[in-house]
């Protein structure tokens, strides 16, 4: 008997992985959490049936979300990482000799507890002494934070259930008064593919905007994500993603990385054309001179 894990990512798609061996199914007071091993993608994890990261090709995300910024300003200190319980974005973080100190805020402690244990790939990195965990809600952490950060990583799932406060207008403001003088936040901005998750992808961008004054959208492709076709967003207070960048700078830390490098971060903001009609349409209209 073959097993199969199917994901749907509209009414009329699924994405199935062949599994071998389901290693943990566990339910916690917020979600489902499992945990399956496959030929073609390793390990994943899966919370309330929605695929997180598998060990395959979760560098792609990971080091999207964390190189980006970090390219922009290598000199960031103290960064907050809100959700990511599986560890990959602090891994990143970490190979940073320049950060002093992380402080991860995840709602759910028995997805760390699990991935340490079945994903150590990315949670191997958890028990680092510049590290500090928090298992409380984004959302509320947040709000006690000021001027306090120099980057903003949020990790979070999709916007419902767990994830779905981190998604606020109120939300991204509070991100807004976290953050130093030229801080960065940085979000994963859902797909613009599909119907729903475009829509989703479009209620975050109008929020963000709202919220700080340089606002940018860039791209990856992560398979095993609907559509392959995913979003970051990028939002700061001074600093252009692109052209306040060093690149020969971040070039000379000497990191070696898999899928992003510094041709492909410029790149990475050149958006299709029905992607950025998609935003424009959400963005406030420009203020005539």
């Amino acid at each position: 008997m073959e097993l199969w894990f199917t994901e749907n990512h509209t009414k009329n798609v699924k994405l199935s992985i062949k599994v071998d061996r389901q290693l943990y199914s566990g339910k916690s007071e917020f979600q489902r959490i499992d945990i399956f091993d496959s030929r073609e993608f390793g390990r994943f994890l899966t919370l309330d049936g929605y695929m997180m990261l598998t060990e395959k090709d979760e560098f792609i995300y990971h080091e999207m979300i964390t190189h980006v910024p970090m390219c922009v300003n290598p000199d960031a200190r103290r960064v907050l990482v809100i959700g990511g319980g599986d560890g990959g974005t602090v891994r990143e973080l970490l190979r940073y000799p320049a950060i002093e100190h992380i402080d991860l805020v995840e709602i759910d402690e028995l997805v760390v507890e699990v991935c340490r244990k079945y994903l150590p790939q990315t949670a191997g990195c958890l028990g680092d002494p510049r590290l500090t965990i928090h298992y409380e809600d984004g959302l509320k952490f947040v709000r006690h934070c000021e001027d306090a950060y120099d980057l903003i990583i949020v990790d979070s799932t999709d916007p419902f259930g767990p994830g779905e406060g981190l998604f606020t207008k109120e939300f991204y403001g509070n991100c807004y008064k976290a953050l130093h003088d030229d801080g960065i936040m940085v979000n994963q901005h859902e797909s613009p593919f599909y119907t729903q998750d475009a829509y989703a992808m479009q209620r975050a961008h109008k929020r963000i905007v709202d919220s700080f004054p340089i606002s940018r959208v860039y791209q990856a492709h992560i398979p095993t994500y609907p559509s392959g076709h995913w979003l970051f967003g990028f939002a700061s207070k001074n600093r252009h993603p692109v052209k306040d960048v060093n690149w020969v700078r971040w070039n000379a830390l000497g990191l070696n990385t898999r899928y992003y490098n510094t041709q492909l971060h410029a790149g990475a903001f050149a958006l299709p054309n029905y992607v950025e009609e998609m935003l424009r349409d959400v963005e406030p209209e420009p203020i005539e001179p």
